[in-house]
């Protein structure tokens, strides 16, 4: 099996919990004894996962460029799978017209979409209901990038979809076919009991963190949060707290915010966020708006660290089992910020209850992330769309309608952006 995978970016597993995913999808494949390509158009960046030792082929690639079309007809591959929409936008024309047998995957990370409506509605102090019953909500999520990402979806023949919530929207507002949906979490690898034991006590671990790329608008949001808003609070209570902020590409206006006296630290890069997040008492995500499932509360369940979030920040990621940690209503954070540092506190003194929340975080990693339950599901259904991959793209009426007037006018863009830079 020949697999092209068109990234955004090259996969950067310890700065995203994108980069991750992306890593786990290629794992397993070669596992497979798949051969995988990795093309991007993007620069190559220091954190980029060293794609050599999974004997994964890199391939730059140009936008807007014949090259592309050379290039594919001549790798010939069974599977392309597009990292984002915007490279389904960007290459799924060349590839149907160029490799028109093969299998076209969207992997999506999270709904772009969604996470921008919400970031819009927390500028009105609104939350975003998924119900979309308000007819605010609709006009939010009705947006040109909303578009454009649903439409690459119904183009594609199968999407792979990381929130159980999101998957609900897309069938049941959006028209999406249970087809073309596959819901597929993070695969991590179980927690051994050994692991577990190993893990430090409560009395071994200090300070409070938090973790996230700086480029991730949720994640700089919920820093500028605990600075303005959640940390003072907590500071009274716990003078002898520290915060502790890591994150990669933290910008100018982030470091600025380090400040030792209030026991605020931005760290920035973490060679190994595992080490730091087993360290910590308390993991807190003040996450006011955001899409997908979030890595720093799965690495937070591994770490046997406890963590304290929205209900944003928790949405899709335990199916009801009690969480490790505390969930505050996103709504009630905004209006009243002393009620999460009010559960920070409580959580960071209460050693009564740390063995239960680990044992809690432990319990939802095997339950609904195992990768011994869920790489079998991905590698067998792109086998089964491979087979019935025909069938399926005529019964996709929406999809054969949206490639035969988007695409064209995708294609047509393109050549003239190429025919201009000529």
């Amino acid at each position: 099996m020949q697999v092209l995978i068109i990234g955004y970016v090259w996969p950067e597993p310890n700065s995203s919990a994108a980069g991750s995913r992306m890593m786990q999808l290629i794992s397993a494949m070669r596992e497979q004894d798949w051969q995988v390509t990795f093309a991007s158009p993007a620069q190559l960046s220091e954190h980029m996962a060293d794609l050599d030792q999974w004997q994964v082929h890199c391939q730059p690639i140009e936008l807007n460029s014949e090259s592309f079309d050379h290039y594919v007809r001549a790798l010939n591959p069974d599977v392309v799978i597009f990292d984002r929409f915007m490279m389904e936008e960007q290459f799924g024309w060349r590839v149907e017209k160029f490799c028109p047998n093969a299998l076209r995957v969207l992997n999506t990370e999270d709904l772009h979409s969604l996470r921008e409506a919400r970031q819009k509605a927390i500028k009105k102090n609104q939350v975003l209901e998924l119900s979309l019953d308000r007819q605010s909500d609709s006009f939010l999520m009705h947006s040109d990038l909303a578009i454009r990402e649903i439409a690459a979806i119904h183009r594609s023949d199968l999407t792979l979809m990381i929130s159980p919530v999101e998957i609900k929207l897309l069938q049941e507002h959006f028209q999406v076919a249970q087809e073309q949906l596959l819901y597929l979490p993070f695969m991590l690898e179980r927690t051994r009991k050994r692991e577990i034991e190993q893990l430090p006590s409560f009395e071994e671990r200090e300070h409070f963190i938090t973790i996230g790329n700086f480029r991730h608008a949720p994640n700089w949001d919920a820093v500028l949060q605990l600075k303005q808003h959640i940390w003072p609070l907590i500071r009274k209570q716990l003078p002898k707290a520290e915060m502790h902020i890591y994150g990669a590409y933290p910008p100018p206006k982030a470091t600025q915010l380090h400040n030792p006296k209030q026991g605020f630290h931005i760290k920035g890069w973490a060679d190994d966020a595992k080490a730091v997040m087993r360290n910590a008492k308390i993991c807190l995500a003040p996450l006011r708006f955001g899409a997908g499932i979030k890595g720093k509360l799965t690495d937070a369940m591994q770490c046997g660290t406890p963590s304290l979030t929205t209900t944003i920040g928790s949405e899709g990621m335990f199916l009801e089992l009690p969480w490790n940690g505390e969930i505050i209503d996103t709504q009630t954070m905004i209006e009243t910020p002393q009620v999460f540092a009010d559960a920070a506190i409580e959580l960071y003194l209460n050693e009564k209850n740390f063995k239960a929340y680990q044992d809690n975080g432990i319990e939802i990693l095997q339950q609904q992330y195992d990768r011994s339950l869920w790489q079998p599901v991905f590698i067998g259904r792109l086998k089964q769309q491979l087979e019935q991959c025909q069938v399926l793209r005529q019964k996709n009426f929406i999809g054969l309608m949206l490639r035969h007037h988007s695409m064209k006018s995708t294609q047509y863009m393109a050549q003239w952006i190429e025919a201009k830079n000529q």
